[in-house]
């Protein structure tokens, strides 16, 4: 390790740096696969809300296997209804459809949403939870296993930034038709606009998206994509001590990342960590603030979203290429940009596409409930009561449950997917008839 004096001294030169201690990290090469720099990059790790990039992979499998569509609307069970923040706030009953849902869970990050995505698409979050781990084992994600598709704390869920960097690649690789998906910068519902957490959109040159995370057991992490003179690269950063400190680093593993060239190191071939669990960070992290103060912090970063000095780290196993970098002082470090960044806000709606007459998927054995006809959005801390506004909107595409038409099956759907959604539309039918 590195005594703090000679670090200092190395990084005399840069005024106003910061030191970090540094959590794993990695920057690879989405053409080539190969790793760039790294540091613990198979230690295991809580991924947060990072793990809502699995939930958009399976998802965005089952529209590419014909088992539903983008169109297809979801239902917003009790369960999901009571996810802890980040949420929406939808009332059990809601419809979304799936394009809806991926947008809202790529830039609001909503715990309930995600819930609701993984109960609709497989019955129940266990059985989507398989689903992740299925996948993630079929694309050589080894230090991962899922229970929940939102990414809130468990023991038994966790990743590492090599298995995020293979899924990151896998998405812009797979579907590239759906790589709008990460790189929303304000989603409007009806009148609430909602800017996207990713403080690297708008601010780094060349940054197109992915997604960042944070709880107090994880720290503020963040899976972040980025292109620039035809090359494009994925950067992943766990357990930041803040927001600020999470963009910085990946901005400064993008900047020496581009003067690179591929070594010829693969991803599928980095060497096993020998620390079998990920550590909890709770105590370095919130310890003193709480997890609520955490959230405002978050919330205040975003709303202001200000560029910051590089900051500088050491991992835990001694000087890593981020300290080297330090030392080399990189000429064309791009950093983030300060200037404040106007996005085109995508509309998103709460209710079934107008004239949607297709399935309507729900958890498995769920009581139907008749949708709310205003919008629930809800910030981080509590329900916000939906303005008149945004009420006239959501009113005009929102249909309650027994309302719809009678559900026409297509034949791709899957035997356990067609007797839930038969059953669904029966207890629609039997409540109707009452």
């Amino acid at each position: 390790m590195i005594r703090s004096s000679c670090l200092a001294f190395a990084l005399a030169p840069l005024l106003f740096a910061t030191i970090a201690v540094a959590e794993p990290y990695l920057l690879a090469d989405v053409d080539t696969g190969d790793v760039l720099m790294q540091s613990d990059a198979t230690e295991p790790w809580f991924p947060a809300s990072t793990t809502k990039l699995m939930t958009a992979y399976v998802a965005l499998s089952a529209v590419r296997e014909g088992r539903v569509s983008m169109d297809t609307p979801l239902t917003m069970s009790s369960r999901a209804s009571h996810a802890p923040p980040s949420k929406m706030g939808f009332k059990p009953g809601t419809l979304v459809t799936l394009d809806n849902a991926l947008k809202m869970l790529m830039v609001k990050s909503p715990n309930d949403v995600a819930v609701m995505v993984g109960e609709s698409l497989s019955g129940s979050v266990e059985g989507f939870a398989a689903e992740m781990n299925a996948a993630a084992a079929k694309l050589g994600m080894r230090e991962s296993h899922f229970v929940n598709p939102n990414g809130l704390h468990d023991p038994d869920h966790y990743s590492s930034a090599r298995d995020m960097a293979i899924l990151a690649r896998a998405l812009i690789k797979e579907f590239p038709d759906h790589a709008d998906l990460f790189s929303i910068g304000q989603l409007q519902l009806g009148d609430k606009l909602i800017r996207n957490h990713n403080g690297m959109l708008g601010h780094y040159p060349g940054a197109d998206g992915m997604k960042t995370g944070f709880t107090c057991p994880a720290g503020w992490n963040i899976v972040a994509s980025a292109q620039r003179n035809g090359r494009h690269l994925i950067a992943v950063v766990f357990g930041a001590s803040s927001p600020r400190v999470r963009n910085d680093e990946a901005a400064l593993l993008f900047d020496r990342g581009f003067d690179l060239s591929t070594n010829g190191q693969k991803l599928d071939a980095l060497p096993a960590s020998g620390v079998s669990s990920p550590p909890n960070m709770r105590d370095a992290i919130c310890r003193g603030h709480g997890k609520a103060r955490m959230f405002e912090m978050q919330e205040d970063f975003v709303a202001a979203m200000p560029g910051a000095a590089p900051s500088f780290t050491v991992g835990r196993g001694g000087a890593g290429p981020l300290v080297n970098m330090a030392m080399e002082a990189p000429p064309h470090a791009a950093g983030l940009s300060d200037e404040g960044v106007a996005f085109a806000p995508v509309p998103v709606f709460v209710g079934p596409k107008p004239g949607w007459t297709g399935p309507v998927l729900a958890a498995r054995d769920a009581e139907p409930e008749a949708a709310s006809p205003v919008s629930a959005f809800a910030a981080d801390k509590e329900a916000a009561k939906p303005e008149e506004s945004a009420r006239a909107a959501i009113r005009s595409s929102v249909k309650p449950v027994a309302r719809l038409r009678p559900l026409r099956l297509p034949p791709h759907l899957t035997p356990e997917a067609r007797a839930r959604v038969v059953a669904a539309s029966h207890r629609v039918a039997a409540k109707k008839s009452q």
